[in-house]
């Protein structure tokens, strides 16, 4: 599967109190033609393995800096996370693809484990990908109604998670 992902920012969200800022969003800006914006998104996990759903926080910085742009690209950064654009009606969602990626790649069966016990981290993260890419039109994700962007971690809890966030 190929995932590309959007705009490198930093975002605080309410409901997560864990993600915040790297740095003020400041006033809304029109993205020039031609350029690209980045920004980092950091936050911290609270499993060894989890989806936490990071579409607000895109969402926010697309709206801040977005307008004038036409993709925002996601990219998580360690070799044992990856960004994943999923169904966000159903909680069960995110525990049947946990368990199924559980079920393909099992823990303790690699020659990794061998070295810090994190094979299954690796692939599962190689499986389903490090980015991701959304269209943008007038500031604003084009995702449907029932998808929502997910930072898969699969080698936590850790303090300090990072997505960039690229707006074209």
């Amino acid at each position: 599967m190929l995932f590309l992902k959007c705009p490198q920012i930093s975002v605080r969200l309410d409901s997560l109190p864990f993600i915040h800022y790297k740095e003020p969003l400041g006033r809304p800006r029109r993205a020039k033609k031609g350029v690209s914006m980045k920004r980092i998104l950091t936050f911290e996990t609270r499993e060894r393995e989890d989806l936490v759903d990071i579409t607000e926080e895109v969402r926010a910085i697309v709206s801040e800096y977005g307008v004038g742009c036409d993709l925002c690209a996601l990219y998580a950064l360690g070799a044992t996370a990856a960004i994943m654009i999923q169904e966000n009606w159903d909680p069960n969602i995110k525990k049947d693809v946990l368990d199924c990626l559980r079920i393909i790649v099992p823990k303790g069966q690699w020659i990794h484990d061998r070295i810090d016990g994190n094979g299954d981290a690796h692939i599962k993260a190689g499986i389903i990908g490090p980015s991701e890419v959304i269209p943008v039109q007038e500031g604003k994700l084009l995702l449907s109604t029932w998808q929502n962007v997910f930072f898969c971690e699969f080698d936590g809890p850790r303090s300090s998670r990072k997505v960039v966030v690229t707006l074209i």
